[in-house]
């Protein structure tokens, strides 16, 4: 093994047990996500594993904010935000699977890299767009008809919150081009999040509000919707 490679894994060990210890993955939640993290690292470098590491932090970040708000408005997470195997899954499971891809296909690693980036640039997006916008939206809007609607139902946007989401977007797209170089991949990292942001609440303000799909579902549609925009930005 590469002393890297056992720096690195040290690293995700800790990771998992303060993660555990201050509560903010279940402890089937943590071990789910080091392994998530292990195999976008084998295929993204240590650039993949700071990608996940910011989308985690902000996302954390961002549950916590304004969480008084959040309860008054019957809204904030459950178990004060501490993240399950299901939800580690469905928002990491796509970045994961592209970080394996890379691993395995090195010749096209920048493909599957730039996938990765795109999944969690939605995710990211995903997370601070419902998150902040409860916190700091003024307007809500069903996006499917642009009535306005109840801050927090599926399918309800504000302007405050997509552009939070952008601003999650760009965070992705910051670090993978500190890793990777400068290129137009940047904006396609960008446009994806933001492309799999509103498609997610597309399918909250339809399947979801059916009841035929489930969040940790259309989370998991988001972030493979992003991958997708964000590999054609390759061609």
């Amino acid at each position: 093994m590469h002393i890297t490679d056992g720096i690195v894994l040290l690293f995700i060990g800790t990771m998992i047990a303060a993660t555990i210890v201050l509560r903010k993955l279940t402890a089937v939640g943590a071990l789910t996500g080091g392994c998530l993290a292990a195999l976008l690292y084998k295929g993204a470098g240590i650039t993949g594993i700071v990608m996940l590491g910011a989308f985690f932090v902000a996302g954390t970040a961002a549950t916590a904010f304004g969480r008084r708000k959040k309860e008054k408005l019957g809204i904030a997470e459950k178990n004060k935000g501490q993240r399950t195997a299901g939800q580690v899954l469905a928002n990491g499971s796509v970045a994961a699977l592209a970080g394996l891809l890379a691993w395995l296909y090195p010749q096209q690693a920048g493909l599957w890299q730039l996938a990765a980036a795109a999944s969690l640039a939605s995710a990211c997006a995903d997370t601070l767009s419902s998150e902040m916008g409860s916190v700091y939206g003024k307007s809500f809007y069903n996006i499917l008809t642009f009535k306005k609607d109840a801050c927090g139902l599926d399918g309800v946007i504000s302007v405050e919150g997509t552009l939070w989401g952008i601003a999650g977007s760009m965070l992705i797209a910051l670090i993978y081009m500190a890793g990777y170089g400068y290129s137009v991949a940047a904006f396609w990292i960008v446009f994806a999040g933001f492309t799999g942001n509103i498609a997610d609440s597309v399918l909250g303000a339809s399947l979801e509000r059916k009841g035929w799909l489930k969040n940790d579902q259309v989370n998991f549609l988001n972030t493979l919707i992003a991958a997708v925009v964000g590999m054609i930005g390759r061609f």
